[in-house]
């Protein structure tokens, strides 16, 4: 949820990556590599969350594929959240499994 916060206020995935990784290292002490793996995989997850204006890579797409913002926002903003929100599923359920 860290790194989802910080993307949509930044709206850069690097950033959210590198800042949520550095704020929840306190947490990650101690737990198993499994364990410690699935908080490097959620922290991937939600720093793809919804790409936005603020986004160099919203802007790449938009101006390749030549659509306007709006269609930019249903289509890869969309695909984006789609794949932060299925990536936190799975590891939630792989959190069942370690």
């Amino acid at each position: 949820m860290l790194a989802v916060l910080i993307r949509l206020a930044t709206g850069s995935a690097t950033v959210a990556t590198i800042t949520a990784s550095a704020l929840v290292v306190g947490l990650a002490e101690g737990l198993s590599q499994g364990e410690t793996s699935l908080v490097v995989l959620a922290v991937g997850a939600g720093s793809v969350f919804f790409s936005h204006v603020n986004d160099a890579g919203f802007w790449l797409v938009k101006e390749y594929f030549g659509i306007s913002v709006g269609q930019t926002i249903k289509t890869w903003s969309a695909m984006e959240t789609i794949l932060s929100v299925t990536g936190l599923i799975f590891v939630l359920l792989l959190n069942i499994v370690i």
